[in-house]
């Protein structure tokens, strides 16, 4: 089965390099499995951390800090899927060895890598199920892990179909934490050993560092209002918010709109969207460094478009009421949840967050979100909340206690890892 996979993978691969911005060449590289690490310790242990993206990086990283302070004399070389996510863990990671683009999974580009990093532990994250990672990491010799592991029910009937592959993949991992029980039911039945699995929980609601601080030209923008932010939104969920803002503002004319598109690449659709929808913008990338926006002693423009990665989390913590976007569709299950609600954000999120079962559940148990079908819903929800500022920090206190119940897979993962860690018998503690 692996062979036939390889097979195909073959006159597929100019196109999947071309879909992953492997034009340039320096990607293109590093996805044909070349790597950036430079090492003056050859001895050293080795430490291949893998994420998909922006928001499997910023969940990783307390997992990444962790070991990179239990094990000082390991070297952590971390990849992500995307570009996003490379840039991300170089900034959201110090102190790696390498971070780069993983290789794109077809058998030679893998063990190409493996031959130049030589890693003896592998850890993937959540739904990378990378059929030549974990079977070529495994004959190479690494002891392999999967962490924050999730397959939501609709992830399992596509697997349906490559079942032999995924579970042949599945057997060569040592050790599988997932992040509910649903979670491990399912990967038990794709074929990863029972005796591996464990719930550990989901390390994304381990907060193990403040708010980031909001760039001054944005705290400008967000002052002395409200601030409705729809973050990490999908195609057709920003006309859905502008549809609810601009009947909203009627009743409250303070009301600010900040718009996060999940793609930055959508950025110019969206501004599209807010003009024709009449509004003023402000472009989060044509703020000051530092300052205010816009011309002094002039109000900022009404909406704000984050073009810009990495102040999304910052920005929630100045919201009044949080949407969370890739919900809308049933194709997309769903964002972050836990970021708005560890500020004390209440949340709004649409009925598709199969991806944030877990989290979207436990907040609608405490109160602390709702879910919204359509423009009406958000305006409906909105509107009680912003009417109401006694209910609305209730919520968001109710936000909040709903992620503290859920915290503590950091410490959970760690602890797993360390005891298979142990069995390697080179990574010896301080």
């Amino acid at each position: 089965m692996t062979a036939l996979y390889n097979a195909l993978w073959y006159p597929a691969l100019p196109f999947a390099l071309i879909a992953a911005g492997g034009l340039d060449a320096a990607n293109r590289h590093e996805r044909l499995g070349s790597t950036t690490l430079a090492s003056n310790s050859p001895g050293a242990p080795r430490i291949w951390l893998h994420a998909a993206s922006v928001g499997e990086v910023e969940a990783a990283r307390p997992i990444a800090h962790g070991l990179m302070r239990d094990y000082p004399a390991a070297m952590l070389i971390v990849t992500t899927m995307t570009a996003a996510g490379r840039a991300a863990a170089r900034k959201r990671i110090a102190g790696a060895a390498a971070i780069q683009l993983a290789p794109l999974d077809r058998a030679a580009n893998v063990r190409s890598f493996l031959a130049a990093v030589r890693p003896q532990i592998v850890i993937v994250a959540e739904t990378e199920l990378w059929p030549n990672y974990l079977i070529e990491s495994a004959r190479g010799g690494a002891r392999v892990a999967i962490v924050n592991g999730r397959i939501s029910a609709r992830s399992m009937s596509r697997y349906r179909f490559i079942r032999p592959l995924i579970a042949e993949a599945l057997s060569h991992t040592h050790l599988v934490m997932t992040q509910t029980a649903a979670d491990a039911r399912r990967f038990r039945l794709l074929g990863a050993e029972p005796a591996n699995v464990v719930v550990s929980g989901n390390t994304k609601f381990d907060l193990d560092d403040a708010v980031p601080p909001l760039r001054a030209a944005i705290e400008q923008f967000c002052a002395h209002r409200p601030v409705l932010v729809a973050g990490s939104t999908a195609p057709g969920e920003e006309r859905m918010v502008l549809t609810a803002y601009r009947n909203l503002v009627e009743g409250f004319p303070t009301l600010a709109l900040a718009l996060a598109p999940r793609h930055l690449n959508r950025v110019h659709e969206v501004e599209t969207h807010i003009r024709s929808a009449g509004f003023a913008y402000e472009k989060a990338s044509l703020l000051p460094a530092d300052g205010a926006p816009g011309v002094a002693g002039v109000a900022p423009a009404p909406v704000l478009l984050l073009d810009t990665m990495g102040e999304l989390r910052a920005l929630y913590n100045r919201a009044a009421i949080a949407f969370v976007g890739g919900s809308m569709s049933p194709s997309r299950g769903g964002q972050n949840l836990a970021e708005p609600a560890a500020v004390a954000v209440p949340v709004l999120f649409g009925p598709h967050y199969e991806n944030q079962q877990q989290t979207g559940d436990t907040i609608l148990e405490a109160g602390g979100g709702r879910v919204v079908a359509d423009a009406a819903q958000i305006e409906s929800t909105c509107s009680e909340w912003l009417a109401d500022h006694d209910a609305r920090r209730a919520a968001g206190a109710n936000a909040l206690r709903a992620v503290e119940r859920l915290a503590g897979g950091v410490a959970t993962t760690l602890n797993h890892l360390a005891a298979m860690i142990e069995k390697v018998g080179k990574f010896g503690k301080p």
